[in-house]
């Protein structure tokens, strides 16, 4: 299914059960030494009206800096544009080019006003993916340029660096669904990768997650990188004593025949967020893959066991 700029828009629900639809905005400027996620959603309130919810986490070099959340918001319409939760605000300036993130602290010293603009074709979760059968969740995903201003501890720095747009729906069980993974390694414009992995309830093991991967590789002719579902993809992590990601291990067939892209990444920043049943792993890490270098994110997701 080609994403088209109707996906751009909150998608109608694919399920009767609790539906939700997020907008999420990542960046990471070594330069600038901030790294930042934020997130807008829209559900389902329980008299049938709009609800949203808000997320942002920033990061100072290795300190967070600013972690907010907040949900279950009434909105007046169903649009990401009407949503002001956390202090994150998203608009649409193009679909499927440009769009625009600002970002407040609760105290004031931190702020975001930025830019991002996509260089690459949608990396589509389709309906039908294995990531979308165990996850509930279908969407897409875009890297791009982030350029403008970050207010943090009362001074403001340029941004200009590579980040990630994405645009996920649906209907996740979290009954069956023990974690989910987002991996980015935004390397530089000629090479990049974004992966997706969801664990069910039967899964024995990281080796039996669902994965769903785009290389966005930039061919010397073309203006947008050309996002590419490779053959086979696989992670490897490593985690300290309270099972939060420290390094990482990518390698990803585009062709069976074919090497391997492969990377490497260590955590640069981190930090842990309660969000009731579920717990967020959030973290930046440095990466090398095939030789080029950048930053990128990876985001665990994972249920908390009753009594844990």
């Amino acid at each position: 299914m080609p994403i088209t700029s109707a996906h751009e828009r909150p998608q109608p629900p694919t399920s009767a059960d609790a539906f939700s639809d997020a907008v999420t905005l990542a960046f990471g400027d070594p330069a600038a030494e901030v790294y930042a996620v934020a997130r807008v959603g829209l559900s389902v309130g329980a008299d049938g009206s709009p609800h949203g919810s808000g997320l942002a986490i920033v990061f100072d070099g290795r300190e967070p800096v600013a972690v907010r959340a907040a949900g279950g918001l009434p909105v007046p319409e169903a649009e990401f544009e009407a949503i002001d939760a956390a202090g994150v605000r998203v608009t649409t300036v193009t679909p499927l080019q440009e769009w625009t993130l600002t970002v407040e602290g609760e105290d004031g010293t931190v702020g975001l006003d930025l830019t991002f603009t996509a260089i690459s074709e949608p990396g589509e979760v389709a309906p039908g993916s294995p990531v979308a059968k165990v996850g509930g969740m279908e969407g897409y995903e875009q890297l791009c340029r982030v350029t403008g201003t970050a207010r943090v501890r009362g001074g403001t720095r340029k941004v200009d660096c590579l980040g990630q747009r994405g645009h996920s729906w649906g209907a996740p069980d979290w009954d069956k669904i023990v974690l989910a993974r987002t991996v980015c390694a935004w390397a530089d414009e000629e090479l990049s990768v974004a992966m997706t992995t969801v664990r069910g309830h039967k899964a024995k093991s990281h080796a039996d997650e669902a994965v769903q991967t785009a290389v966005f590789a930039l061919p010397r002719d073309a203006e947008l990188a050309v996002a590419i579902d490779p053959d086979e993809a696989r992670l490897s992590t490593v985690y300290d004593a309270e099972g939060r990601q420290r390094r990482a291990g990518l390698e990803i067939y585009e062709d069976s025949d074919g090497y391997p892209h492969r990377g490497a990444g260590e955590v640069l920043c981190g930090t842990s967020l309660d969000l009731g049943r579920l717990r967020l792993d959030c973290s930046f890490f440095r990466w090398r893959v095939d030789g080029h270098e950048g930053v990128g994110r990876y985001d665990i997701l994972r249920r908390v066991e009753a009594g844990a």
